[in-house]
Parts: structure tokens; C-alpha cells; sequence
């Protein structure tokens, strides 16, 4: 997961130890942001998540719940 975590808080511009599930993007959120995290998701998971899914996202605990709700 630190993988994910890094590349995560590198798209939001944060420090890595900001994030936790609890973690909400707010107005960072933007379509750049969700572009630059459904790849990182394919590069770390080796798996493609729907965009309409992932922009509704709204924090990293929901990308993680539906990162394990998708197939690879």
C-alpha cells in the first residue's frame, strides 16, 4: 500500500504522512488529479477502475474500497 500512498500524495501535493483513509481531497479532486490516480492504479494494482466511480470518490478509503472491489 506505501506505493499507492506515495503516488497518491504526490497527485494531491501533500506529504505522505497526511494521508490516511480518512484523507478527503476536496477542491484537489479536480479531473487532473482523478486521470493521474486511475494510472498510478494500473501501474501499482494492475487493475483499470471505472472514472465515473473514481470521481466520486471523496476519500482515500473510498478508492481503496473500490480498488478491492474491482477485478484485475
Amino acid at each position: 500500500m506505501s506505493e499507492f500512498y506515495e503516488g497518491l500524495a504526490e497527485i494531491m501535493e501533500v506529504d505522505v504522512s497526511e494521508l490516511s483513509t480518512d484523507y478527503e481531497f476536496g477542491e484537489a479532486w479536480d479531473s487532473l488529479a482523478v486521470v493521474s490516480t486511475i494510472a498510478l492504479i494500473d501501474e501499482v494494482y494492475d487493475k483499470a477502475v471505472d472514472i465515473q466511480l473514481l470521481q466520486d470518490c471523496k476519500t482515500v478509503g473510498d478508492i481503496e474500497n473500490l480498488i478491492s472491489k474491482t477485478d484485475g
